[in-house]
């Protein structure tokens, strides 16, 4: 079972350094692609019309995408105002509960983002926009993410459980190895 879990941990965390690697291209990309939209309109008066929208896509492809390294990372938004008095067995119980809540959350919006990319690619929806961006490109990120998230969180459940099982009670922190 441990090999399995080890086998499991190594997978996911390399989806998710690949998923975080190309996040970070496309807001260098992004980076790129306006200053040569501010040079090209400060310059030469001849502003694009691609820009803003490609820039768009790629921020918003880029921030689901880092939806799995910012959780395994415990770089999250959350409220911790209850949990940090609590006794740490008792957070832990509760971070469990929280993350079953999440994990049901994260599949729905897997399996509803699926869906809406689905059916714009069956139906070839197009952005109604000049450069006429097949929508399924830039919503394909949606269920990649919520993917890769719902990953992480069984991570998360699965190293809890375990440390719960065990008696380990540490603090909270960045999820750990489910092979340690």
């Amino acid at each position: 079972m441990t090999r399995i879990l080890s086998l499991l941990d190594r997978a996911v965390q390399a989806m998710t350094a690949l998923a975080t690697g190309v996040a970070g291209l496309f807001i260098l990309a992004t980076a790129l692609i306006v200053t040569y939209e501010v040079v090209m309109r400060a310059l030469f008066n001849a502003p694009t019309e691609w820009v803003i929208e490609i820039s768009v896509y790629l921020i918003v492809v880029a921030g689901f995408l880092g939806l799995a390294i910012t959780y395994a990372d415990d770089k999250h938004i959350k409220v911790d105002l209850l949990t940090l008095k609590l006794p740490v067995k008792a957070g832990k119980y509760l971070e469990v509960a929280v993350n079953l809540v999440a994990l049901a959350f994260s599949l729905v919006f897997l399996v509803e983002s699926w869906d809406m990319m689905a059916t714009s690619f069956a139906i070839d929806r197009t952005a109604a926009s000049s450069i006429r961006m097949p929508l399924w490109i830039p919503q394909a990120a949606l269920p990649i993410g919520f993917g890769l998230l719902l990953l992480q969180i069984i991570r998360k459940l699965i190293v809890d459980i375990r440390d719960l099982a065990a008696g380990r009670l540490a603090a909270a922190g960045p999820t750990r190895r489910l092979e340690g």
